[in-house]
């Protein structure tokens, strides 16, 4: 099943070359499809072609030839905009964006999912979290994750995880943790009597573990953002 867009701008595509015996040029896809770069036109491009709905022509200028339509782009009076089976539903417990409340959050620069990396001090830019990952009363940070050893709690390397500054954590808390004065990680947290371990959620990566003087929690992990 092509989606919303694929069936806009294969019928867009088809109508141009019905009325003009030449395809669109990309510039006037995105303006048609309304997006904001030819990246998308792209990536719709090669979902069509991969489902052998068009052929890309070699070594010519805006060469594309429909190989086939869908069956219901056949029929008169199609419109791919009210298509019903097209709709995706959205995940359970999103909101609709018109009711939620974003708020701007520096980002600190980058904490190591993985190898420490140096201190965090300054901010790099911001980013705009809804509301509801939040706590009432309380201050938070962002930071961009580099490395893959937290990976199986679902935290991936380029991810923006959004931090709870608070300087005590509990058992099993993900936490941000400064280690001797320099280094600052990612990782779960664990107190063994006078020692805190840091554990990894990477097979990979052993569980450190250092006096309980030598860490210091600088907050607690409370949502996660990810781009795709």
């Amino acid at each position: 099943m092509l989606t919303r867009k694929q069936l806009e701008l294969l019928d867009f595509i088809r109508v141009h070359l019905e009325r003009d015996g030449i395809p669109p040029s990309f510039d006037e896809m995105k303006v048609a499809l309304d997006l904001r770069s030819k990246s998308g036109i792209h990536r719709l491009i090669t979902a069509l072609e991969e489902r052998g709905f068009i052929r890309r022509l070699a070594h010519r200028a805006r060469a594309l030839e429909i190989v086939k339509l869908p069956e219901a782009m056949e029929k008169p009076g199609f419109n791919p905009r009210v298509i019903a089976g097209n709709r995706v539903d959205p995940p359970r417990g999103a909101l609709p964006v018109s009711e939620v409340h974003a708020v701007e959050l520096p980002v600190m620069g980058r904490i190591a999912a993985g190898v420490p990396i140096e201190a965090i001090s300054e901010i790099s830019h911001h980013v705009a979290v809804p509301g509801s990952m939040l706590s009432a009363n309380a201050q938070h940070y962002a930071l961009e994750v580099k490395g893959d050893s937290m990976i199986e709690a679902g935290i991936n390397d380029g991810d923006i995880v959004v931090i709870r500054q608070q300087d005590t954590a509990e058992n099993g808390d993900i936490v941000v943790a400064l280690v001797e004065d320099s280094e600052a990680t990612l990782k779960r947290f664990r107190r063994r009597g006078g020692m805190i371990a840091l554990e990894a959620a990477n097979p990979a990566y052993e569980t450190r573990v250092f006096p309980d003087h030598l860490v210091e929690v600088q907050g607690r992990l409370v949502g996660l953002i990810r781009s795709y």
